[in-house]
């Protein structure tokens, strides 16, 4: 893999503290990740995994430090313009799915092209593109019209995927999805987020506490070497 100089998130001094009775504190002094890079962040529960990727995704903002994603500062755009951009450049796979239960898998998948005219733009067939994904995830065709609720975990996991890739985000964000899988389902999974994501050319990063998968990413990080946890000094 070529390493671009411009990654397409990139994380400079930032500060962020959960508010309390006795506040803690999460610094992230650098970190980046490369056009078509795959990117595993482990972590131990507790570690700020969720908290760097809320704040990654601009769903929370850090006190100080700059958050980078496609050469956007988030701390720039209006809550408004954060949404929108939000959706337009990240695709989200959320470790419980996230799915409209009651909406088909048709409807899921297509959901982040009603929010997001530049995905929307690069499908010229939104259902033929939403079946390519679910036929090239393991998918048959016929659960396009089913609900999400009635899916299998595995089938709404692929799903999740679809929905995330569709319309070709600059980043995919993948939190824990492999949690649920025993080892040789962690292995199939991870090679058709892999092949979407090279098809693509999204950059992935995925965070898990799990060291058996380290071996199947570009790169591997730690959160204890990245960040720094600890008490606000009162």
């Amino acid at each position: 893999m070529v390493i671009s100089d411009n990654p397409i998130l990139n994380i400079k001094d930032i500060h962020y503290e959960w508010p309390g009775r006795i506040p803690f504190t999460l610094n992230v002094p650098d970190f980046s990740v490369h056009p078509a890079e795959s990117v595993l962040l482990l972590g131990e529960s507790g570690s700020g995994k969720s908290t760097l990727l809320s704040l990654i995704c601009g769903t929370i903002m850090p006190s100080k430090g700059v958050v980078q994603v496609a050469g956007n500062d988030l701390s720039k755009l209006s809550a408004s313009l954060l949404d929108q951009f939000r959706v337009e450049k990240i695709g989200i796979i959320f470790q419980q799915f996230n799915l409209l239960p009651f909406g088909s898998v048709l409807d899921n998948i297509l959901l982040p092209l009603s929010f997001a005219p530049e995905r929307r733009a690069r499908v010229v067939q939104p259902k033929e593109t939403a079946r390519k994904l679910c036929t090239d995830l393991g998918l048959p065709d016929n659960l396009l019209n089913m609900r999400a609720s009635t899916l299998s975990v595995g089938q709404q996991q692929r799903v999740a995927v679809a929905r995330a890739m569709i319309g070709e985000p600059a980043l995919l964000v993948a939190d824990e999805p492999t949690s649920a899988l025993d080892e040789s389902t962690q292995i199939a999974f991870l090679d058709l987020l892999f092949t979407q994501s090279q098809n693509n050319n999204t950059s992935l990063l995925m965070v898990s506490h799990d060291e058996r998968l380290s071996k199947y990413f570009d790169r591997v990080v730690r959160m204890t070497e990245i960040a720094s946890l600890g008490k606000k000094t009162l």
